[in-house]
């Protein structure tokens, strides 16, 4: 994408189907030509016009505004051309079409190509080249898409955070104090022959210290804008029958997976997205799990179990159902019994599959048909379960605070801004590398050409969220995951 960055370029910016407006968008160097040719007459900078848009024989292809933002003062910093038409999508493609044309055909006073090299924009390339030009940084184009792709208003409004330049402020504000301590290190480097301890007069060790506070509140702020961006992936687990469709039904307050009496009614995944105050969560509800070579258990529901155990795997966080109403059976001891061996067993089968970091939280449901006493035996060892009733909505706001607090969800929404993963690994590796320092700093003889290199890393870590010091291909990666036309 960046070898053909000085490219012309041009797109339909809004969603694809009908609407009342649709927008063809044009992005390049000395568009002037163009506009005369698609709108027969030059256009007054930042000014709406209402005219026609002209085909190729001067007949109206439709009727709409015309706006044009002269370089530098655009969303991309070049020329840029909106053309705002009514939303079909034959309008659309004709107008797309048209600009293409208008492009490709010769001036005739200088016999040039109008446009040379106007060509249909790659995904996220208007901001791509608003960020090459230095219109936006990285953090700030990456919350465009976010902000677009916000599932819940808490995300968006913390997209919107980011897009404002709150998260590039506060990584900037990092980057000078970073650069301001690597000043005085470099200092001390260079003139040793001087009797003067410059760290020492500056109180390095002090402005590091608080460089490492500032530090943590940031990234505190950007796992909190992690999660509400990618959303948390939970998976109810547990034996047929434990209520797990009807757990499910109930965080999403509608009738999404089929409920019956009957074990293995769910074959396969059912998935809804819900949001615990304003936090994305992907909820999954999976086959009951059992031995698959017990005698009623055919092929289908085995191929259910299988994945049953891949969505664990792959979970943030694991609601491990109970069945209330069969951990305790006075009339049928053995089937309690039984109950309870193969909740064992999955419980095993959990702590062996699942990495250390995933939390499990065991509810315990139908409260609603248990004996009295039966939550408190069943929770006597285990303070953080949680006991609730599908059917009637008992307990499920405990459960809901309880998966927030697990996941490590704590800030106010007023506080988070958007982030991504590589975001959160940036910060950890500047984390790190000041942590070298710190030990540098703290030594007897510090190793003065060391403690640069760990800060020279950590301010390489950090620029990367801006933008600074990023490889190419990260960012073809990051903008190819971006809407055509944005």
């Amino acid at each position: 994408m960046l070898a053909r960055q000085q490219d012309p370029i041009v797109a339909i910016a809004t969603a694809p189907g009908r609407g009342a407006v649709g927008i063809v968008r044009i992005s390049g160097q000395a568009l002037a030509p163009i506009i005369q040719k698609l709108c027969g007459r030059s256009l007054l900078p930042r000014q709406a016009s209402y005219l026609p848009f002209l085909d190729a024989q001067g007949q109206v292809i439709d009727q709409g505004l015309a706006l044009y933002f002269p370089a530098p003062h655009s969303f991309t910093g070049e020329d840029v051309l909106e053309l705002q038409a009514h939303g079909g999508p034959v309008v659309l493609q004709l107008l797309l079409a048209r600009c293409l044309e208008a492009g490709a055909e010769t001036d005739e006073k200088t016999k040039q190509q109008r446009l040379p090299g106007l060509r249909v924009a790659q995904p996220g390339e208007f901001s791509e080249r608003a960020f090459l030009n230095d219109k936006i940084d990285l953090a700030q184009a990456e919350a465009i898409a976010d902000l677009i792709d916000a599932s819940t208003e808490t995300a968006a409004r913390s997209a919107a955070r980011s897009l404002s330049g709150e998260f590039s402020n506060e990584v900037q504000a990092l980057l000078a104090k970073l650069v301001h301590l690597r000043m005085l290190v470099e200092a001390t480097l260079d003139f040793p022959e001087e009797d003067i301890d410059f760290l020492k007069q500056a109180d390095a060790s002090g402005q590091l210290q608080r460089l490492q506070e500032k530090l943590v509140g940031v990234m505190q702020r950007a796992a909190q804008g992690a999660i509400l961006r990618e959303g948390i992936k939970v998976v109810i687990a547990g034996q047929p029958n434990a209520g797990k469709s009807s757990l499910l039904n109930a965080l999403a307050g509608a009738e999404l997976a089929i409920v019956t009496p009957i074990a293995g009614t769910t074959r396969d995944k059912v998935s809804q997205l819900i949001q615990i105050e304003g936090v994305p969560l992907h909820v999954v509800d999976t086959a009951g799990l059992r031995d698959s070579h017990l005698a009623g258990v055919d092929e289908v529901e085995k191929i259910g179990i299988a994945r049953a155990w891949g969505e664990i795997e792959s979970a943030d966080a694991v609601l491990f159902l109970h069945d209330l109403t069969r951990q305790s059976t006075p009339t049928e001891p053995e089937v309690a019994t039984a109950y309870l061996a193969a909740d064992a067993l999955i419980q095993q089968a959990l702590t062996d599959k699942l990495p250390a970091t995933t939390p499990v939280i065991e509810v315990w449901n139908k409260s609603d048909s248990a004996p009295a006493d039966a939550a408190g035996k069943a929770t006597a060892s285990d303070r953080a379960a949680v006991v609730i009733s599908a059917k009637t909505g008992a307990g499920l706001q405990d459960l809901r605070q309880q998966l927030l607090r697990v996941v490590g969800w704590q800030s106010a929404p007023e506080g988070v801004f958007m982030a991504r993963e590589r975001h959160v690994q940036a910060l950890r590796e500047v984390a790190s590398q000041l942590t070298r320092a710190d030990e540098q700093l703290a030594a007897e003889k510090p190793a003065l050409d060391l403690l640069a290199e760990d800060l020279r890393q950590a301010q390489r870590a950090l620029s990367q969220i801006t933008g600074e010091f990023t490889p190419d291909d990260l960012l073809g990666e990051i903008f190819s995951k971006f809407c055509i036309g944005k």
